[in-house]
């Protein structure tokens, strides 16, 4: 990520979001973003609702979130920290996947309900790969942490 001067109008909205990033219902895993520190860190929101379709299949007598979702919402928001640090025009040529996890804890569950607050900040950089670290918090309590590494591919 270079830093040319990007000016972003908080918050952005899940249909700003989306414009963004490729992921659709039911894998589009954010809400909206409500914090963003270019090139640095970025705060978004995935609010939990029992009409989830991973509800239906994962202990469905007591709705758990899948955990891999949790870390899948911590990248979606690495993805978003990436393109808004860009230049509105150069936002939509990239996409950045997902390649390595490590260091991931599950502190709590996440049920049906809870506001999930994410917060991601960018490590560091080399070439197209880029190295974050992501908290996944609800009501202030630590539910999930991570470090990501990420492919910018052009697309």
């Amino acid at each position: 990520m270079s830093e040319p001067t990007t000016t972003v109008t908080l918050p952005v909205n899940v249909e700003q979001i989306a414009a963004l990033l490729p992921h659709r219902y039911p894998f589009l895993l954010l809400d909206r973003v409500t914090a963003l520190d270019p090139y640095k860190r970025i705060s978004a929101i995935k609010n939990v609702t029992i009409g989830e379709p991973f509800f239906q299949g994962h202990f469905p007598s007591r709705p758990v979130m899948p955990g891999v979702l949790i870390i899948e919402a911590m990248a979606q928001s690495a993805g978003m920290l990436a393109l808004l640090s860009n230049p509105p025009d150069s936002q939509r040529s990239t996409i950045f996947y997902l390649v390595k996890v490590d260091k991931a804890r599950f502190n709590r569950i996440v049920v049906p309900g809870d506001q999930l607050c994410l917060e991601v900040e960018h490590r560091r950089a080399v070439r197209n790969m880029h190295q974050f670290w992501g908290q996944a918090l609800v009501d202030g309590h630590l539910v999930a942490e991570a470090e990501m590494l990420c492919a910018g591919i052009a697309e």
